[in-house]
């Protein structure tokens, strides 16, 4: 049986050092560590703990109210993973602004494959989502959302692009930055270079692509590459591989990059009798 929550009395309390000053915490880092929030997040949060694939939970914290209502969440979680418990009052203190979800945990992400050890682990039958550039955490969560939807296999990005494991990019993907494998380093040529040495049929995304996204042939393996928002990919990239374009009613510049990832991801799982 787990332990019962422990209650937290003083927002200082060095118990809880991990979860003060949230948004200032998520400006400087965290070495390594990350802050799951809400209910979804925390049961994606216990099912990658349980998994042993290199994301762990160390603390929970709660707001009083929802202990109740989080009893089967918190079973799945190992008996040595603490529980604290704390009023609105403290709680809002501790994370350094109101927060209204009360549901909060500390996580780590330990020593994950780099990119090129995560290409070769790949299946042989293989669906990868590769981005360059993407600077807003929203929409870093929302391509990871749609890819745990359409069933990629790894999620690759260049240096140049914007945390994953940032609060807001999580929250953002309903935890699936915690279950989905990625990679985050190198630059846009090199990934682009390993994919294709790797047998990836690749696919740049954007409104000048030579042919519509319904046109994209199955493949055993294809990676799908976006780029960042507004410019979306660079010449440079977009000379060098194959492209395509979602059709569109004239008037408006582009789709955002999540929701253009999101149709292509769809099209490209649905050929390939992914989904």
């Amino acid at each position: 049986m787990a332990p019962p929550p422990v209650r937290i009395e003083d927002p200082a309390d060095p118990r809880i050092t991990g979860f003060v000053s949230i948004k200032e915490r998520d400006l400087t880092g965290r070495q390594g560590r990350f802050i799951a929030e809400g209910t979804v997040v925390l049961r994606m949060l216990a099912a990658a703990h349980r998994a042993g694939r290199g994301i762990a939970a160390e603390a929970i914290l709660l707001l009083e109210n929802r202990i109740a209502g989080l009893a089967d969440v918190l079973a799945k979680f190992p008996a040595d993973i603490p529980v604290f418990v704390a009023d609105e009052r403290v709680f809002d203190t501790i994370a350094g602004f109101n927060m209204h979800r009360g549901v909060l945990a500390l996580g780590r992400r330990d020593q994950m494959p780099g990119r090129d050890a995560l290409i070769a682990a790949l299946p042989a039958s293989s669906l990868v989502l590769a981005a360059c550039g993407i600077s807003n955490h929203d929409n870093m969560g929302s391509l990871f959302r749609n890819a745990a939807a359409f069933g990629v296999d790894a999620v690759l990005m260049d240096a140049s692009s914007c945390d994953p494991m940032y609060r807001k990019a999580i929250r953002v993907s309903v935890g699936s930055v915690l279950t989905l494998p990625f990679a985050r380093e190198g630059t846009a040529a090199e990934l682009i270079e390993q994919l294709q040495a790797a047998g990836f049929a690749l696919w740049g995304l954007s409104p000048r692509g030579e042919m519509d996204i319904t046109a994209i042939p199955p493949a055993p393996r294809t990676a799908l590459l976006v780029g960042t928002e507004g410019e979306g990919l660079p010449e440079t990239i977009l000379s060098a591989i194959r492209t395509a374009r979602i059709r569109q009613r004239p008037g408006l510049d582009s789709l955002n990059v999540a929701m253009a990832a999101g149709i292509a991801l769809h099209q490209v799982a649905m050929i390939n009798k992914r989904i």
